[in-house]
């Protein structure tokens, strides 16, 4: 079912491309986050929001 409202859209975007990603364990993590939930590791990096083709 795909969203329709333009608003809706650009919060769900947010929401599931705005994290950062341990690059020890993987987990996600918070966007406002400085070490891993997970693991305590300050190894994070952005999850990446390109399109692959």
């Amino acid at each position: 079912m795909p969203i329709r409202d333009p608003a809706l859209l650009q919060l769900a975007q947010r929401r599931r491309l705005l994290v950062k990603i341990c690059r020890d364990c993987g987990a996600r993590n918070a966007r406002t986050a400085v070490k891993c939930r997970k693991c305590r590791s300050y190894n994070l990096r952005w999850k990446r929001r390109e399109i692959k083709r």
